[in-house]
């Protein structure tokens, strides 16, 4: 009987500590999270976000062609260049 009479006694004041603790920390969360809030009018929306992201990526993705050009054109004359001086060569010497 004691036991049934001291089970029921740890569950009572378990749920009294819930219900008495549960408002405290809601209030200790609340106050916590109110310093950080951002207000929405200042808040850049999530399109802009990606917009500005999406035109640096192109931006990016320009200037990668722009090097790639440039170093392919580069190739090309370096390459007609060994060519021009390898015929010019051979006519030399015969």
């Amino acid at each position: 009987m004691s036991y049934r009479n001291t089970t029921t006694r740890i569950y009572a004041m378990f749920l009294l500590m819930i219900t008495i603790g549960l408002p405290f920390t809601k209030l200790v969360l609340a106050e916590e999270l109110s310093g950080t809030t951002i207000p929405p009018e200042s808040r850049p929306c999530v399109d802009c976000h990606a917009f500005e992201f999406m035109q640096r990526a192109l931006q990016d993705l320009k200037k990668t062609a722009y090097n790639l050009d440039s170093r392919t054109e580069t190739l090309l004359l370096k390459v007609e260049r060994r060519t021009l001086c390898d015929c010019i060569s051979l006519d030399g010497l015969s």
